[in-house]
């Protein structure tokens, strides 16, 4: 793999000032040039940046004219399909923001490409990398709970963004839940082999379609995944990242999304003919420090996987499953019955 990449940047909005900074931040990177549907955006965003690189509207252009390698997609969701796949098959691997794309058979293609041209294609699920989360899940994985049968997560907050996520008909499954499915696979090791999913309306919401869904996944493990999640709920709000608790045979793991986790296990005492056994607390008593943001964390690993020659933890390959909790949820919901992934993905084989 290169050691030195030369960026395209698709998409001046304001996150794309995120990736930027990190960019600048890198010895190994140059950005060659910044892409944007209105021009004045991309010339916008180098002058903030104080960059002297070129300015597009066309990503093939872009690319073909700068001999670019790598291109950042920080474009609107609709469009990461087209910028993707355009930028694969001109030679460069792509880092993405979620989601992978809009629709379930542009992941696949997506996917397929990747594999053709043997160019990467690795997604932003920067929510995996809070460092609370990974202890949570190594609480797990360090089997002080047992085997884990039942994992629930619930998300009630309500933000009043305004514009296209009011109007869209699933808010909360599509522009948000990927986070917390996401992170449900990386705490459990599993993926999601059915779903039933209904999606309603509370009252009170000022949201068109369906702010609030109750899901039921089941996963490869054996588990069920329940999430409860409203974007309407004003009120004894949550964390963004949820509220998790996680039973297995031995005890349960809890995190509230703020606090450090700790989990409760059944005490290594003499408990025979007890109704009510007794517990003991396992803390967390290192601090958990967050050295790096989420973005930036994420990033990091992209680049390693990039230089190590290896998939990244959020290859596209691997964040399908992801998605196909969405996605699955979303059909689910719309056909009022459990849908089976392998019936959702049909065929399809993901390597």
């Amino acid at each position: 793999m290169s050691s030195f990449y030369k960026i395209v940047v698709a998409g001046c909005g304001g996150m794309a000032n995120t990736w930027i900074n990190y960019a600048l931040g890198r010895t190994d990177v140059e950005i060659v040039a910044l892409v944007d549907i209105k021009l004045e955006f991309a010339q916008a965003m180098a002058e903030r940046h104080g960059l002297t690189c070129l300015t597009y509207t066309d990503i093939k252009h872009a690319i073909e004219e700068t001999g670019a390698n790598l291109v950042f997609d920080i474009t609107i969701p609709a469009s990461h399909f087209a910028i993707s796949t355009a930028a694969m098959e001109l030679g460069c691997d792509v880092f993405t923001e979620k989601p992978l794309a809009e629709s379930l058979e542009e992941c696949l293609e997506i996917i397929r490409i990747s594999n053709r041209t043997g160019r990467t294609h690795t997604v932003m699920q920067n929510r995996r990398y809070d460092v609370r989360i990974r202890a949570l899940r190594e609480l797990i994985s360090d089997g002080h709970i047992g085997k884990p049968g039942y994992a629930g997560a619930d998300f009630f907050l309500a933000p009043h963004f305004g514009g296209f996520r009011d109007a869209m008909a699933s808010p909360l499954l599509l522009d948000m839940a990927i986070h917390t499915f996401d992170q449900a696979r990386l705490i459990l090791g599993a993926d999601p082999v059915s779903v039933y999913c209904q999606e309603f309306n509370p009252a009170g919401s000022w949201y068109s379609g369906q702010a609030a869904a109750i899901c039921i996944f089941e996963m490869s493990d054996g588990s069920i995944f329940c999430y409860r999640g409203s974007w309407c709920a004003e009120g004894a709000q949550t964390s963004w990242e949820a509220s998790w608790r996680v039973t297995g045979e031995k005890g349960t793991a809890i995190w509230d999304g703020v606090n450090n986790p700790y989990a409760e296990v059944v005490a290594p005492v003499d408990q025979e003919g007890r109704f009510i056994r007794e517990y003991t607390r396992i803390e967390i008593t290192e601090e958990l420090e967050q050295v790096r943001p989420f973005h930036e964390s994420c990033l990091d690993e992209i680049f390693t996987a990039l230089k190590e020659g290896r998939k990244a933890e959020t290859d596209c390959s691997d964040n399908i499953h992801s998605m196909a909790m969405v996605f699955g949820a979303i059909e689910s919901s719309r056909l009022g019955r459990k849908i089976a992934i392998a019936e959702l993905m049909g065929s399809e084989e993901v390597q």
